[in-house]
C-alpha cells in the first residue's frame, strides 16, 4: 500500500530531522537518491552514466536546491549538468555544490515570447537529436532567453523539474510558466511522431526527447488535492521524498506523474493519518473473501442483481458474469422474463427470483424508463436499508436513490453520472468540473448521500466514511470499453456479498473493498489482453486466474494444488 500525506504532514514530519542535523543534511540525501533514479534511467536510455547531459529547471526554493544538488552528484558521475534558474536567487549552497561539481548554471531573462512563437522552437527547427552535449555547450554566458532554455532542455537526455516543491501554491507563472508549456509541447510533439513512426529510434522513440523527471512533484500541482490549475511537465518519472504526496496519487495529477519512487527519508509519519491510500496486490489478498475448508453456497455469500432492460440485456450477462467469476456463493436475478432467459442461457448458475441475499448490485443496462426494473431496483435498495444488507448502485439506479443512504450503500458514477447525482441535490457541477477536480466532488457526493462514493476514471477515487480515500490507477487505458463497468459492479457485488457482515460493522471497509475491486478490475484487464484492446466478457472471464494470482502471492501455498496419494 502506498499511503499519501498532505504537505503540512510532511512538512512536520522533516522538522525533527532539520534540527538535528547538519545545514542540508536532508536535502542532500534526498538529493543523493534522486540522482541514483536518475542515474539508472540514463543507463537504461543510453547505456552508460557517464557522458549524458542533464538540463534542471531551478526554481526559487528547496525543490531547486534538491536539484541542484542531485546535479552536482550526476556531474560527479560524469554527466554534463546545466541548470536553468526561473528565479534570481536559487538556494545558495546547491549552487555552489554543482559549481564545484562542474556542472553549469544561467538563469533566464524576462522575455517576450509573443515574437518568438511556438514554431520557432519546435522539434523541426531543432531537428533529429544527433548530439545533445554540443546543444547544451552552446549555451553562452549566464542569461539567457526561455527559447534557449527549452531548445537545451529538448536535446538533453533529461530534464529535471525543479521548479516548485510542496511550499508552493497554485499554477507556475511567468517564465516558467511559458517555458514549460513549450517544453512539454516539444515532448507530445516527439510522442505522437514516435506513434506514428514505422521505424521507431532504438530507444523506443521515432524521434528521441528527453526523459522528464520531477523532483519530489510536477512543479505547480495542487499537491493536496491532485488538481492542475495551470500548466505542468508531464513526467516520465516523479522521485519523491520521504513519502507520497497525496496529490501524486489523485486524478487528474496522476496522469502526469509517470512512475513514482519513494526517497526514504526516515520521517515518522502517521501510518493510520494519510490523506489517501493505494492498494497493492498484497492488501487485496487480504480483503479477499477467501472461503474457508467448512464453507457452502451460502456462507460464501449471496448476490442479489437487478440489471439490464430489454434494451441492454448484455449489462445484466456481465454483471452477472463478473460476479460468478469472482466466486460469489450465489446469484439471484431479478429482471423482466426476456432478460431472465438471456441471463440463464449465459450464465446457468444464476438463480432467478428474490431471496436472501448477503449484497445487492442495482442499476448495470437499468433504464429508468422501464418503470418496472426501476421499481425491483427502488425496492431492493430500500430493503438493504432496513436492513443492513450492503449494495452496488450503479448507472440508472443512480437515478432513483431515496435522499440519505449508508456508508455500506457503494455509489459507482462515472463523471457524467456524478454530475447527474449533485444536480438533482443542488449542486450544478459540469463534467469536465468533476473531471479536474475528482476527489473534491467525489467527497460531497459522499458527504451528501451518505453512501460510498466510487468515481470510475483513468484513476478511480473511492471517498468512504471516516475520511477514507483511495486512488486506484492501474486499469489500462483499454479498459474504457462498453460493459467495463457493468463487470465492475459484479465483482465488486461479489466482494461485498462475501464480506457483508464485516461491512455492515465495519462501514469504513466498503471503501477498502471498493478499491481493491477497482484494482482487480484492471488487473483482469491486463491479464486479459496485456497490452492490446479488450472486452468487458474477456476481462470478466479474466477474474479467476487474476484472483488466483493474487492470493498465490500472498501465500505461495495457494499456488501449489493438493496432491492425491494412491493407497495400494
Amino acid at each position: 500500500m502506498i499511503l499519501g500525506y498532505l504537505a503540512d504532514q510532511v512538512r512536520a514530519a522533516e522538522l525533527p530531522l532539520l534540527d538535528a542535523e547538519p545545514d542540508d543534511a536532508l536535502m542532500q540525501r534526498a538529493a543523493f537518491g534522486l540522482a541514483v533514479h536518475v542515474s539508472r534511467a540514463l543507463r537504461s536510455r543510453r547505456g552508460r552514466v557517464g557522458g549524458s547531459v542533464v538540463v534542471a529547471l531551478i526554481g526559487p526554493g528547496n525543490n531547486g536546491g534538491d536539484a541542484l544538488y542531485a546535479g552536482a552528484e550526476l556531474a560527479r558521475r560524469g554527466v554534463a549538468v546545466l541548470a536553468v534558474a526561473f528565479a534570481p536567487r536559487v538556494h545558495a549552497r546547491g549552487r555552489a555544490a554543482l559549481l564545484a561539481a562542474g556542472g553549469r548554471v544561467v538563469t533566464v531573462a524576462d522575455g517576450d515570447l509573443d515574437a518568438i512563437g511556438l514554431d520557432a522552437i519546435s522539434p523541426a527547427t531543432t531537428g533529429p537529436k544527433t548530439t545533445d552535449a554540443g546543444t547544451v555547450a552552446a549555451v553562452r554566458g549566464s542569461r539567457i532567453g526561455v527559447a534557449e532554455a527549452v531548445a537545451a532542455a529538448g536535446a538533453a537526455d533529461v530534464v529535471l523539474d525543479g521548479l516548485l516543491g510542496i511550499g508552493a501554491r497554485g499554477p507556475l507563472r511567468g517564465t516558467a510558466a511559458e517555458a514549460v508549456q513549450l517544453l512539454g509541447a516539444l515532448v507530445a510533439d516527439a510522442d505522437a511522431d514516435a506513434d506514428g513512426n514505422a521505424d521507431p529510434h532504438p530507444s523506443g522513440r521515432g524521434r528521441r526527447r528527453p526523459f522528464v523527471v520531477a523532483v519530489d512533484t510536477p512543479s505547480g500541482i495542487g499537491v493536496d488535492d491532485g488538481v492542475i490549475p495551470g500548466p505542468v511537465l508531464p513526467a516520465d518519472l516523479t522521485v519523491t521524498f520521504g513519502a507520497a504526496k497525496a496529490g501524486l496519487l489523485l486524478p487528474p495529477v496522476s496522469g502526469v506523474v509517470g512512475r513514482l519512487e519513494i526517497v526514504d527519508l526516515g520521517l515518522a509519519l502517521p501510518s493510520e493519518e494519510p490523506a489517501c491510500a493505494r492498494l497493492a496486490v498484497a492488501d487485496v489478498a487480504a480483503l479477499w473473501p477467501v472461503p474457508q475448508r467448512n464453507a457452502h453456497k451460502y456462507s460464501r455469500g449471496v448476490l442479489g442483481v437487478v440489471a439490464g432492460t430489454p434494451a441492454y440485456p448484455g449489462a445484466a450477462v456481465l454483471t452477472v458474469s463478473a460476479a460468478v467469476r469472482a466466486g460469489v456463493g450465489m446469484v439471484r436475478f431479478a429482471g423482466s422474463p426476456g432478460v431472465t432467459a438471456v441471463v440463464l442461457a449465459a450464465r446457468p448458475e444464476v438463480v432467478a427470483g428474490q431471496g436472501r441475499v448477503q449484497a445487492w448490485v442495482l442499476g448495470p443496462g437499468l433504464d429508468p424508463d422501464d418503470h418496472a426494473q426501476a421499481a425491483r431496483a427502488r425496492d431492493a435498495l430500500a430493503r438493504a436499508l432496513a436492513t443492513a444488507v450492503p449494495a452496488v448502485v450503479d448507472a440508472g439506479a443512480l437515478t432513483v436513490l431515496p435522499d440519505l443512504l449508508a456508508p455500506w450503500v457503494v455509489l459507482t458514477p462515472h463523471a457524467g453520472e456524478l454530475a447527474q447525482l449533485l444536480a438533482e441535490r443542488g449542486e450544478a457541477v459540469e463534467r469536465t468540473a468533476i473531471e479536474a477536480a475528482p476527489l473534491h466532488w467525489a467527497r460531497r457526493a459522499h458527504e451528501l448521500t451518505g453512501a460510498t462514493v466510487l468515481l470510475k476514471g483513468a484513476t478511480t477515487v473511492v471517498v468512504g466514511v471516516g475520511g477514507a480515500v483511495y486512488a486506484q490507477d492501474y486499469a489500462p487505458a483499454w479498459l474504457a470499453t462498453a460493459g467495463a463497468g457493468d463487470v465492475l459492479a459484479g465483482l465488486l457485488g461479489a466482494m461485498l456479498a462475501g464480506r457483508g457482515q464485516d461491512v455492515v460493522e465495519e462501514p469504513s471497509l466498503a471503501a477498502a473493498l471498493a478499491a481493491a475491486a477497482a484494482l482487480v478490475h484492471g488487473l483482469a484487464a491486463h491479464r486479459a489482453q496485456p497490452g492490446g484492446p479488450v472486452s468487458a466478457l474477456a476481462v470478466a472471464d479474466a477474474l479467476p486466474a487474476t484472483i488466483a494470482a493474487i492470493l498465490a502471492r500472498s501465500d505461495p501455498a495457494r499456488s501449489a494444488a493438493p496432491r492425491a496419494r494412491v493407497v495400494d
